[in-house]
């Protein structure tokens, strides 16, 4: 997922260099939410994994 934000975000930064700003604009976005998401994913499985007593790595 982290993946998908960073090629939304290089799609945001090639689309604003060219001129671009309602696409620049779009992919930041999305490239934003993305990774949001992943932040959120990566503390839940981390509490889940605390939770069931596996130490972090």
């Amino acid at each position: 997922m982290l993946a998908w934000a960073l090629t939304f975000l290089i799609i945001a930064l090639v689309a604003a260099l060219l001129g671009f700003t309602g696409i620049a604009g779009a992919a930041a976005g999305i490239a934003q939410i993305i990774f949001f998401i992943f932040l959120i994913l990566l503390v839940v499985a981390g509490v889940a994994a605390a939770l069931r007593g596996h130490p972090p790595v």
